[in-house]
């Protein structure tokens, strides 16, 4: 995940200011002016000093929730956009934004101030995971649940969920595309000016003295963090043979604790080289005295070196050693696509990217949380209006800069998890929908995720609005290739979803005949009230769906109505 969004909500329109005067029990704030003492050559605070702070700052978040000391289990992706230099002002704010059993999931933002100019910006945001410490009985203690009051703090909830998803399926994502062949092979024909990866190697070792460890006498997760980040730096200056810039850390995982009187030993070589970046892989190994080393940490680490007008320059090759070099190679090419994967799919808002993302095995988990989160997201908002009501079927509308949403909204009498299960089945869809002539099932992704071709009627050549006329029309049909994505609730309060967005297939191209269409964000949420549930339907209305809901809109028809009556009676139908 992405430190940019990764399902952290874009404020629009100032409709979200009201909110941040809000109490937040768990909101832990950390103020430093950045002193030479923290700075690097540059003048510039150093990312490890930065670290160091964020982790300082989430830990205490945790605890306060907790109630107990914690320690960081695991970070996400940190992307730096901006540095701060001397003598500006780091302010960071960290809350916990879901708890589950004993983990739970912290929020960071770090922004920077100029105290001269009184200007703001983001420097990154960042998600950590912290657990609780074993009692002294040797037992977990069992967190107490979040309970979320804004709606910006409603979608951080819902979308924690997702993002913990993800992070469990991080490792096999990069094992998949190196099983898969999809990545680069070594260019063994790498000409003489290459460098050899030999060359980047640093080793370093520190002692970990008790200013190093936190209230609980381990070592401080940030300092690990910043050793780690000095390490790697001067294996990127020796490629560059200049000074590097930290622009990214992947997500990494802490896999044991260190302790005060511990040696740490820290490696670090350059995995590849791209032509305006390079990744660096560090790894942290501890030991005591006597004894075997042990593996505590691996991070990957992405530099580039800019120039006297801050512009990435081009970077010399690398030379992998065989055998392990190799290896580390390429899964470097495949991490640099997994980053790619997350900017322009999880990391982007809905409006900055097209609207059908090319699909394939290997961004199939991020497409996957782009299309929950988004949803989740829509339905968390607060400025819904009510357009017109009937039967207690009601039609909401939001409006967003140039985006119109729409949303349906009913309790009908059927349990939660069996509508689930109805509605799940899109290819029964056209048996309730007039909407949908024809929907088949064209790829099984896995037990959450399906593919489909959708066919609608045109209404470019009928009646605004009107489905049935423009099936008399002479017009061409619409057809839609969706991603459904589906969820059962992660806790106690959380809604079924069925989240629908476009991809584009490069078996299933735009044919003669169809009007290809797209879909932004669509999809059901199902919510348990009693034995009934509070089914709603949500959609971005892109210029192809617009037309069928724009007549009720104006209240100038009750489309909406009799489709969702017919949605309710196949429910009742299928009760059992």
């Amino acid at each position: 995940m992405s430190s940019r969004t990764s399902g952290c909500l874009e404020e629009e329109d100032g409709e979200e200011e009201e909110e941040e005067e809000n109490y937040n029990p768990t909101e832990v704030k950390m103020s430093q002016i950045v002193m030479p003492c923290h700075s690097n050559h540059r003048q510039e605070l150093s990312v490890g000093q930065l670290l160091k702070w964020i982790d300082s700052t989430a830990c205490l978040s945790a605890e306060r929730h907790a109630g107990s000391p914690c320690v960081t289990a695991s970070m996400d992706d940190i992307h730096f956009e901006h540095t701060i230099s001397v003598g500006q002002v780091v302010n960071i704010r960290a809350k916990v934004n879901r708890a589950f059993n004993t983990s739970m999931e912290v929020g960071i933002q770090v922004n920077c101030e100029d105290l001269f100019s009184d200007r703001h910006w983001r420097v990154c945001h960042a998600y950590a995971t912290f657990v609780t410490q074993r009692t002294s009985t040797g037992q977990k203690v069992t967190l107490k649940p979040i309970v979320p009051h804004t709606q910006k703090e409603q979608v951080e909830y819902s979308v924690a969920a997702e993002r913990r998803r993800v992070r469990m399926v991080h490792d096999d994502i990069i094992k998949d595309l190196l099983s898969n062949e999809s990545v680069q092979q070594v260019d063994s024909s790498v000409g003489h000016d290459a460098v050899a990866a030999e060359r980047t190697r640093v080793e370093s070792v520190e002692l970990v003295l008790p200013p190093h460890a936190n209230h609980q006498v381990n070592t401080f997760g940030g300092q690990i963090m910043a050793w780690m980040v000095n390490v790697a730096t001067i294996a990127a200056s020796r490629l560059s043979q200049a000074h590097p810039t930290l622009r990214a850390i992947d997500m990494f995982t802490f896999r044991g604790p260190s302790q005060v009187g511990d040696r740490l030993l820290l490696k670090a070589i350059v995995n590849n080289a791209f032509r305006n970046s390079m990744e660096v892989g560090v790894r942290a190994e501890a030991y005591h005295e006597e004894g075997p080393n042990r593996h505590i940490n691996s991070a990957f680490m992405t530099f580039e070196v800019l120039d006297d007008g801050g512009k990435p320059r081009t970077l010399p090759r690398i030379r992998p050693e065989p055998l392990e070099g190799q290896r580390r190679f390429q899964e470097a090419t495949a991490r640099k696509k997994i980053r790619l994967d997350r900017k322009y799919i999880i990391s982007r808002t809905q409006g900055e990217v097209p609207l059908s993302v090319p699909w394939d095995p290997t961004n199939q988990v991020y497409l996957s949380y782009n299309n929950v989160s988004a949803l989740k997201m829509l339905a968390a908002r607060s400025s819904w209006r009510l357009s017109c009501e009937k039967d207690q079927v009601q039609l909401y509308t939001l409006e967003q800069k140039s985006m119109l949403s729409f949303k349906i909204e009913c309790e009908v009498d059927v349990p939660a998890h069996r509508a689930f299960d109805l509605l799940a089945e899109l290819s029964n869809r056209p048996s309730w929908d007039s909407h949908y002539k024809k929907c088949e099932l064209i790829q099984l992704v896995d037990d959450d995720d399906f593919i489909y071709r959708v066919v609608t009627p045109s209404v470019r050549h009928g009646a605004m609005g009107s489905p049935t006329a423009a099936n008399k029309a002479e017009g061409i049909l619409q057809d839609f290739i969706l991603l459904a994505s589906k969820r059962k609730p992660c806790g106690s309060g959380d809604p079924y979803v069925i989240a629908l967005r476009s991809v584009s297939l490069p078996t299933h191209p735009p044919t003669e005949g169809y009007n290809r269409g797209e879909v932004l964000c669509a999809g059901f949420t199902i919510l348990e009230t009693k034995d009934k549930s509070l089914i709603s339907y949500f959609n971005q209305a892109s210029p192809e769906v617009l037309p069928y809901i724009s007549t009720d809109i104006a209240g100038l028809s009750s489309s909406f109505y009799h489709t969702f009556c017919s949605c309710s009676q196949y429910l009742t139908r299928n009760r059992l």
